[in-house]
């Protein structure tokens, strides 16, 4: 694969979003918030108890097994 990127000269290039529209952060929140709070806008994030599974979790974490944010739950209260 690499090799074809290099010899379509393919060029790549990521961005934050926050370099450009952070300061609208404060409005983009108060946007959303009630459309999370009203189950309009969902996320999916991955949820492996406790703190012995962590390493096999950021292993799949970096193989691409989750889908979403990983949280690793070491207590419930």
């Amino acid at each position: 694969m690499q090799r074809t990127l290099l010899t379509k000269r393919v060029r790549i290039q990521g961005f934050i979003v926050f370099d450009d529209y952070g300061d609208r952060q404060p409005e983009f929140a108060s946007a959303v918030a009630p459309w999370v709070r009203d189950g309009k806008v969902k996320f999916r994030e991955d949820v492996v108890d406790g703190l012995e599974n962590a390493p096999s979790a950021f292993i799949g974490l970096l193989e691409g097994r989750n889908f979403g944010k990983l949280v690793v739950r070491v207590a419930q209260h």
